[in-house]
């Protein structure tokens, strides 16, 4: 099996969004979560938000992604929307940062066909984290469930402890819970674990790159192309 890794703007590639966006909602809909903000679909509008799409070079089916959406105005990041109502400090805290200065990866997804060749969440979440050197933010932000918490220290977040109980909240309802992390340097990774810094830096070195990885189900051809468009100011 052979997947292409890609990075386009939403509001430029219509295709590629609504296959993004078909793809989450059947995701939670599996976990029996049908309210969420990052199923809001308002973002689609967004100049500033960039999709990462995993899409079957056999039949261009989109497999996973997420999104990195910046904060701009009139563009609050999603995490903001999610838990203001429990800690409405969150604004403040956003608010020390000017346009376009920090992004949230958000909306992350993939099918369990890719999971099953071991591309899943820690592609995802690196190919994010790769990508924003190139945006040139301040800071990343991101939501993270229990199941990707780790995975997401890995590669650099760490919890935002002054928000919520420590970072925690229930989101996106009640039973389930989510953590509110930051990457302060998205550039030096200095809290990443090595091998995790490791691939990032060499996808940041290599943005158009071919690899193969093994999985239960076998090998797989990635394809990575990690160029993104221009910020629009």
């Amino acid at each position: 099996m052979k997947v292409r890794v890609r990075v386009v703007r939403a509001v430029e590639d219509v295709g590629a969004t609504e296959k993004y966006i078909m793809g989450h909602h059947k995701v939670l809909e599996s976990y029996g979560v049908t309210k969420v903000t990052s199923a809001d679909r308002s973002w689609t509008a967004n100049p500033n938000v960039y999709l990462i799409v995993f899409e079957s070079m056999d039949d261009f089916r989109v497999l996973g992604g997420g999104r990195v959406q910046l904060r701009s105005e009139g563009y609050p990041l999603p995490l903001e929307s999610a838990i203001e109502e429990k800690d409405p400090s969150v604004r403040n805290y956003m608010d020390q940062f000017g346009d376009l200065e920090v992004a949230e990866y958000c909306g992350l997804w993939n099918s369990k066909e890719v999971a099953g060749y071991g591309i899943g969440s820690i592609y995802l979440v690196r190919v994010g984290v790769a990508i924003t050197s190139q945006l040139k933010l301040k800071r990343l932000f991101g939501l993270s469930s229990p199941a990707t918490l780790g995975i997401s220290q890995k590669v650099g977040y760490e919890i935002i402890e002054s928000l919520g109980d420590k970072g925690v909240f229930y989101y996106p309802k009640e039973g389930l819970v989510a953590t509110a992390l930051e990457i302060r340097d998205v550039f030096n990774l200095p809290t990443a674990a090595c091998p995790e810094k490791e691939y990032i830096f060499k996808l940041r070195s290599n943005i158009v790159l071919n690899t193969k990885e093994k999985g239960p189900r076998g090998e797989m051809e990635v394809q990575f192309e990690l160029q993104i468009p221009s910020p629009i100011k």
